[in-house]
């Protein structure tokens, strides 16, 4: 709403106006049918004891409250029907409000209690520190621009109050006891500024009970039980002098919120009780230090079981001797190479390669360690796709020759010879046997039943049965299809030559594909529940923090009718609030991922398997903001939806 700074007629008209106040069942008439009119740069003193109604008189005039019955004009439009928003404007663009208390914001410094009502009217920094740090000096407070209100007495206290009534041109003065609170030489001031004021133009409206005091003012208005029983009437003013305090060549009219101002408002806040700050930002930051440490843990958990499973071949069907016995009993070990060799004839079998395994001594000189070794045959590495690094895989003529030659794994070979010697060519004792060395796989990585698959050495089936193991019965047989599609097909056929060869079911086919996507199902089961259980936490801080900010709310409810009184308007407040708890999420957000990025790396660092990605931290990131959007709303509402008149008189 924009009203005119000139026009005919009185600049304010109260119209039998009635204030009553309910409470519960209980209604109290304050103000009874009061009709009055103040003229523009009158000095104007409503005189009264307390519980007269002076008070409520002022918050009327002052648009911090609203009449029950009768109307309000302000420069010939009537305000009595504005809305909260609009009375805000009207609050910043032309009153200015001088309170015995002061009102000023004790985190604050004098310079930033002055800009406020500036802000709100959306006046630029550079502008607004200008104007407040001239009128600040004007006032003899130049060298306290950044003192904070307890650095300050009593009358520097009100010089600053007076600074911020006048910082957006402050066209009507309302004191309200201005000099109840001081000393009388600060008094004497105070009294003698307002007169300058005055002088230069502003409309005073002084509330006092000192009848001294209103002897400054040149209409005293008595009241008395609520309705007006004197008034000395209104006497007109010659043009008045140049103004050289407050500005009345316009008024601002900005509407736009300074996000950058408001967010460091929201630090200096948080600042301010920094210890509850960080408790708070410590529910955040665990939910979501929990979120990034929990998904890139299970995450690297699914990456290692899959790595696992896909390191022995996804298009294979694995051929295990013996069945479960249902009374607790052990395997029957049945499978023999002559199966591997029929179960190769089958179609859409690709190779179907037999194992034998045990544990083994390696000794190369005065160095031994004991493997894993595994006996099979000459399609090993294709099958299960483990490429050779140096040499070569033994042949189907050695395994037909039963040659002792072996194949060395690259933790075998690490353990047995320096760094830069090659192997190839060289001879060892495995078991007290005398093999050659004719080449090294390359690097497998993992484990499978919790041994290291690059811990083994392998060498033909025919030797190891004879040489090595001293057995024919095999532990495996591999068995790779051509077209997985056809892979159920395959394996009912294998199933079926085994059980008509053995005459019973002895055996278990095992479907790896299968295995994988039952792995990787799990493994998402479980990444989601490990991230279910990191959100319910940051859940949690999220309650926090509207917990704190509600608490917030509560412990500065006078903070805000003073923010209201200067100006700000229901999104202001709604927005400082509100930004507070996405300061609290941000900040706690960007440390939570930090320690939960530093906290994978530890256990990265101690052999844990760990997968760091982007989304989970966008994803914990994101959740933060929402949550302080989501739990930062209700206490923010709280605040916008506060009466100014009383959270002024909140303690």
């Amino acid at each position: 709403m924009s009203l005119s700074p000139t026009h005919d007629g009185p600049l304010i008209v109260l119209d039998r106006v009635a204030k009553t106040y309910v409470s519960g069942t209980l209604a109290t008439e304050v103000l009874h049918g009061i009709s009055l009119t103040i003229h523009d740069g009158e000095y104007v003193a409503i005189m009264g004891a307390s519980g007269s109604g002076k008070s409520t008189l002022m918050n009327l005039i002052g648009c911090l409250d609203r009449p029950t019955t009768g109307r309000i004009l302000f420069a010939n439009q009537d305000i009595s029907r504005l809305n909260k928003d609009d009375l805000a404007r009207l609050r910043r663009n032309t009153f200015g409000f001088i309170f015995q208390q002061y009102n000023l914001l004790p985190t604050a410094s004098a310079e930033e209690n002055v800009e406020m009502p500036a802000i709100y009217a959306g006046v630029r920094k550079k502008e607004r520190l200008i104007r407040a740090r001239t009128l600040l000096t004007t006032l003899g407070l130049g060298d306290r621009l950044h003192h904070r209100p307890s650095q300050l007495s009593g009358g520097q206290q009100q010089r600053v109050a007076i600074a911020r009534a006048l910082i957006n041109g402050g066209r009507v003065i309302l004191a309200d006891e201005p000099t109840g609170a001081l000393d009388s030489r600060s008094g004497q001031e105070i009294m003698a500024l307002l007169q300058r004021l005055n002088r230069e133009g502003h409309t005073i409206i002084l509330i006092t009970h000192d009848a001294a005091v209103a002897q400054e003012a040149d209409r005293i208005i008595t009241v008395t039980d609520g309705i007006i029983v004197a008034d000395t009437g209104y006497t007109a003013k010659s043009q008045p002098q140049k103004t050289t305090l407050g500005d009345l060549s316009g008024t601002p009219a900005g509407e736009t919120i300074d996000l950058l101002e408001t967010v460091t408002m929201a630090l200096h806040a948080l600042g301010a009780n920094l210890f509850r700050t960080i408790l708070t930002l410590l529910g955040i930051i665990i939910g979501v230090g929990s979120v990034v440490a929990m998904l890139a843990l299970g995450d690297g958990a699914k990456q290692d079981v899959l790595t696992r499973i896909q390191a022995m071949g996804s298009n294979l069907l694995m051929v295990r001797s013996g069945t479960p016995n249902k009374h607790g009993g052990g395997q029957v070990a049945t499978l023999m190479p002559e199966d591997a060799e029929e179960i190769a004839k089958l179609s859409n079998v690709r190779h179907a390669v037999p194992e034998i395994a045990g544990t083994v001594t390696v000794r190369l000189g005065n160095r031994d360690t004991q493997t894993s070794v595994t006996a099979t045959s000459a399609d090993f590495p294709g099958v299960r796709d483990w490429s050779v690094e140096n040499g070569f895989f033994f042949t189907a003529d050695d395994v037909k020759s039963y040659a002792p030659v072996v194949v060395l794994g690259q933790t075998v070979k690490n353990n047995l010879f320096d760094p830069g010697v090659d192997p190839v060519g060289g001879q060892l004792l495995i078991n007290n046997v005398p093999f050659l060395v004719i080449g090294t796989l390359a690097t497998k990585g993992g484990t499978v039943f919790g041994s290291d698959m690059d811990d083994a050495v392998f060498v033909p089936i025919s030797t190891g049965s004879l040489r090595l193991l001293g057995q024919r019965h095999l532990r495996s047989i591999n068995v790779e299809v051509a077209d997985v599609d056809v892979m159920d097909a395959t394996q009912e056929d294998i199933t079926d030559l085994l059980t008509i060869r053995h005459r019973t079911i002895d055996f278990q086919v095992r479907n790896m594909a299968s295995i994988l996507e039952t792995a990787t199902e799990t493994q998402n089961t479980m990444t989601l529940l490990l991230g279910s259980i990191a959100t319910i936490s940051l859940l949690v801080g999220g309650i926090g923090v509207m917990n704190i900010m509600l608490v917030s709310v509560t412990e500065r409810t006078r903070e805000i009718g003073i923010r209201m009184a200067t100006g700000g308007r229901t999104v202001h407040i709604l927005a400082q609030f509100l930004i507070e708890a996405l300061v609290v999420c941000l900040l706690g957000g960007l440390v939570g991922v930090g320690g939960g990025l530093l906290t994978a790396l530890i256990a990265q660092k101690l052999g844990v398997s760990v997968l760091f990605s982007f989304e989970p931290v966008i994803l914990a990131f994101g959740f933060a903001l929402m949550t302080g959007l989501l739990f930062g709303y209700m206490p923010a509402r709280k605040a916008a939806n506060l009466d100014p008149v009383t959270a002024l008189a909140a303690k």
